[in-house]
C-alpha cells in the first residue's frame, strides 16, 4: 500500500479541513469589516435577510458550489418567494428581478472571496456560479404634460413644488437636494453648490459626501432662481416669526420653520409615490425626474459632457451614454438636420456633354431656353431627330428622357413630346 487515504475533507476542494463556518457567520463577519455607505450596507442585511438566509443560513459554507448557487438563482427568478412552483390559492409567483439576483450574487461572491482569505475556505465557489445577465433598464421620465401636471398638483405645497421643479431642471439626487442649505445657493450668481448629500438609515442619519464624492456646481435659470428667492423670504419670515435669526446653515428644504432639520429622503420619495399614483404615471420613483432632466437636454441639442456635469457623472459621459443612449442618438440625428440645413447647397456643376445623346439633350435645351421651341411647342418625331442627327431612335429616346427628367418636355404615350408649361427643375 503506497500511503494511506486522506481525509475526505481534505480531499474535497470546496473546503478547508478546519472550518464549519456556516453562511450565516461568514456574510455577518464580513459585513462587519467590508466598507460600504450606510445606505448600501441595509441594502445588502435586506437582501441576506430575505433570500439568502432562509435557504442557506445555516448550511455550512464549505457545502455551497457554484451549481446550488446557479439553481438558487434560478428559483429567484421564477419567484422571489422561492415557492418551488407549489400552488397556493392567494400566491401568485413574482420573479425576482435580474439586477437584484445579481447582487446577491455579488454578495455570495464579496464574502466567500473574503472567507477564502481567513481560510475558512480554499476555493470560492461564487467565482465559478453564473449569475443571471445584466438587464438595462431604460429611463421612463414623465412626458413635458406628465411633468406639468406633477407641478400644478403639488402648488399648494409651496416647498413641496421647489423640490419637484428643481430636480426637473437640475437634475439633483433627491439626497443632494435634502442635504442642499442656503450657503450652497448663490442667487446672485445664479448658481448652486452641490457638496453633499443625506443619507437616513434604520441605523442613523447623517450628510455625507456626494455619491461620486465630488463637488458641482450648477447654473440656475432666472425664474429658477426668482423661486428660490421667494422661498427664502419665505425662511426669513418663518425666522422672524419665531424670534430666531434667519442662518444660511439653514436647510433649503426642511420639515422645520426655521430650517433646523432637513426633509429625510425617504419620505421625499415617499410622498412622490403617492403624487405619481394619484397621476396614474407610468413611473412612480422620484428619481424619473433625474431622468427627464438628462433627457430633454439632451434631446434640445445639449453637449453630452454638460449634461454629465449637471448629473454629477464623473466618468467623462460614458455613465451618461450608457444611461440615456436612446436620447443621445435623437439628440445626434436632430444635430444632423440643424447642420444639413445651415450647410449651403451646391450648384450642379456644368458638366459638358460627352456622349452623343447629351450632346443632342445639349442642343433641345438650348432651343428651348432661348424661345425656338415654345412652351406646349412638339418636337420633332424620334424618327426626324435620329435621321437629322444620323443617331440611333435609342439614342434619341435617352435624350428625351433626360429633358424629361429635368422638367423641360412632357411626355405621353403616343404623342410627340411637347416642350412644357412650368419652368426648368432640377433633376431628381
Amino acid at each position: 500500500m503506497v500511503g494511506a487515504t486522506p481525509p475526505l475533507s481534505q480531499v474535497d476542494e470546496k473546503r478547508h479541513p478546519r472550518s464549519n463556518v456556516t453562511v450565516s457567520q461568514v456574510l455577518e463577519q464580513w459585513l462587519e469589516v467590508a466598507r460600504h455607505e450606510d445606505s448600501t450596507r441595509e441594502r445588502y442585511q435586506d437582501l441576506i435577510r430575505l433570500y439568502i438566509e432562509p435557504t442557506f443560513g445555516t448550511t455550512t459554507a464549505a457545502k455551497i458550489d457554484a451549481e446550488l448557487l446557479e439553481r438558487c438563482y434560478a428559483r429567484l427568478r421564477a419567484c422571489k418567494d422561492l415557492c418551488g412552483g407549489k400552488r397556493a390559492k392567494d400566491h401568485e409567483c413574482t420573479p425576482l428581478a435580474s439586477n437584484t439576483v445579481r447582487k446577491i450574487h455579488f454578495i455570495f461572491r464579496s464574502a466567500f472571496d473574503r472567507a477564502v482569505r481567513w481560510r475558512y475556505l480554499s476555493v470560492n465557489q461564487a467565482e465559478i456560479a453564473q449569475p443571471p445577465s445584466f438587464e438595462h433598464s431604460e429611463p421612463d421620465p414623465p412626458s413635458a404634460a406628465e411633468a406639468a401636471s406633477l407641478l400644478r398638483e403639488a402648488s399648494e405645497d409651496p416647498q413641496w413644488c421647489l423640490l419637484l421643479w428643481l430636480t426637473m431642471v437640475t437634475g439633483c439626487r433627491r439626497g443632494e437636494l435634502c442635504a442642499l442649505r442656503w450657503g450652497d445657493v448663490d442667487l446672485a450668481a445664479g448658481m448652486l453648490s452641490i457638496e453633499r448629500s443625506y443619507s437616513k438609515t434604520r441605523e442613523r442619519a447623517r450628510e455625507k459626501s456626494t455619491k461620486t464624492r465630488q463637488r458641482r456646481r450648477i447654473a440656475l435659470d432666472t425664474h429658477t432662481v426668482e423661486l428660490l428667492r421667494e422661498h427664502r423670504e419665505q425662511a426669513r419670515s418663518n425666522c422672524a416669526a419665531l424670534g430666531t435669526g434667519f442662518d444660511d446653515n439653514a436647510f433649503v428644504f426642511s420639515t422645520e420653520p426655521d430650517g433646523s432639520a432637513p426633509l429625510l429622503p425617504r419620505s421625499v420619495s415617499q410622498r412622490y409615490r403617492r403624487l405619481a399614483q394619484r397621476l396614474e404615471l407610468r413611473s412612480t420613483r422620484l428619481h424619473a425626474l433625474r431622468h427627464y432632466s438628462a433627457t430633454e437636454l439632451l434631446a434640445n441639442g445639449t453637449d453630452l459632457r454638460t449634461v454629465a456635469g449637471r448629473l454629477g457623472h464623473v466618468d467623462g459621459g460614458v455613465t451618461t451614454l450608457n444611461t440615456y443612449a436612446g436620447w443621445v442618438t435623437e439628440a445626434d440625428r436632430k444635430a444632423a438636420n440643424t447642420i444639413a440645413d445651415t450647410v449651403p447647397r451646391p450648384e450642379p456643376a456644368n458638366r459638358r456633354p460627352r456622349s452623343p445623346y447629351e450632346h443632342l439633350a445639349a442642343e433641345l435645351r438650348d432651343a428651348i431656353t432661348t424661345g425656338t421651341y415654345s412652351p406646349g411647342d412638339e418636337l420633332p418625331t424620334v424618327t426626324d431627330l435620329a435621321t437629322t442627327h444620323d443617331l440611333s431612335t435609342g439614342t434619341v429616346q435617352r435624350a428625351i428622357t433626360l429633358l424629361r427628367q429635368e422638367g423641360l418636355i412632357d411626355v405621353a404615350r403616343g404623342r410627340r413630346a411637347t416642350v412644357a408649361h412650368r419652368g426648368p427643375q432640377a433633376a431628381h
